[in-house]
């Protein structure tokens, strides 16, 4: 399942998303990264200047990875329709 985030928001919302999925908590999420829950807190809901060696530490921790590609023109698969 691929998602589309072009924004700070967008990549937090669906690391959260992933994450529930797993049926795990921000404590587990937390645990398995090798971060703080306060840290995942604020990245999950979007706060700006998370970096992105964390970023990949939540990835990996969720066994996800980033593609990195073109800019497409809006469609139907944006974050935004889909929620």
């Amino acid at each position: 399942m691929n998602r589309i985030a072009r924004s700070p928001g967008q990549v937090g919302n669906l690391i959260q998303r992933f994450r529930k999925l797993k049926g795990m908590s921000q404590t587990e999420l937390a645990e398995r990264s090798g971060m703080r829950q306060e840290l995942i807190s604020k990245i999950e809901s979007g706060h700006n200047g998370a970096k992105i060696s964390s970023i990949c530490d939540l990835l990996a921790a969720l066994d996800l990875e980033m593609t990195i590609g073109p800019r497409s023109k809006s469609s139907s698969t944006d974050i935004e329709d889909i929620f």
